[in-house]
């Protein structure tokens, strides 16, 4: 069972037709480290572990045309504030992942000065003018001190 508010956090559905879900804070047993994932779909889901960067977390979840997903990890702590980054698993990962595999993903953008910080809960991905673009987007928590955002990048290797 997951802690109040760590259960499923991040969900995309693949270009191949299966399901990427990742929860924010449900661990395997003895693995700190790790998050609980699963791929395929209704009756056919394959276990495994989502390595985050230390004290980040995953966010969100969204499919690339290529068969790879990227993954929104964000952290937050009362001296530093928000932070994120935004990582690329490859389709080979996706495609070669067993049960029991921990999957981690390569960083492609670090939510730090001079991008704009915030509690950045959504990505997705969609081709606009024969590139890949990539959003994300803030929740304010309709707190005061928190900004909704979106945000929009262009991914360089398209």
């Amino acid at each position: 069972m997951a802690p109040g508010n760590g259960g499923l956090e991040s969900l995309a559905v693949l270009a191949d037709g299966r399901w990427l879900a990742i929860a924010e804070l449900l661990q395997p047993r003895q693995q700190p480290l790790l998050r609980r994932a699963w791929i395929g779909g209704p009756g056919r889901w394959l276990p495994f572990a989502y390595q985050p960067r230390d004290g980040f977390e995953p966010a969100d979840a969204a499919p690339l045309p290529d068969g790879g997903a990227l993954v929104l990890e964000r952290s937050f702590s009362i001296f530093a504030g928000f932070g994120g980054r935004l990582v690329r698993l490859s389709a080979a990962q996706l495609q070669g992942v067993s049960e029991g595999a921990v999957l981690q993903g390569e960083e492609i953008l670090r939510l730090a000065a001079p991008v704009p910080r915030d509690n950045f809960e959504g990505v997705t991905v969609f081709r606009a003018g024969g590139r890949t673009m990539v959003a994300l987007v803030s929740d304010d928590n309709e707190n005061m001190l928190q900004r909704t955002m979106l945000l929009l990048f262009a991914l360089a290797d398209d």
